[in-house]
């Protein structure tokens, strides 16, 4: 299957919820390439972007699964690898 590079944009609104992110990228930390994490103290948010290289449906899954986590929000973007 090929793979995809892509980048997974998280906003978390709600800190109690930080734990099952971390759980969920941890799930999926063989396909992790890198991480930047940023906590926005004055707007109350956490913002993470994670870099993958997944099959097109592994990525899909992972951040519809962050995605239907409440007080996060989740959006992948995606490219082919050569």
């Amino acid at each position: 299957m090929e793979e995809k590079v892509a980048i997974i944009g998280i906003f978390i609104k709600d800190n109690s919820k930080a734990s099952q992110v971390n759980d969920l990228l941890h799930e999926y930390s063989t396909y992790v390439v890198g991480r930047l994490g940023i906590p926005y103290k004055e707007k109350n948010i956490n913002i993470i972007s994670v870099i993958v290289c997944a099959p097109a449906n592994t990525i899909s899954t992972l951040s519809g699964k962050l995605g239907n986590i409440s007080g996060v929000t989740a959006k992948a973007m995606q490219t082919v690898t050569q």
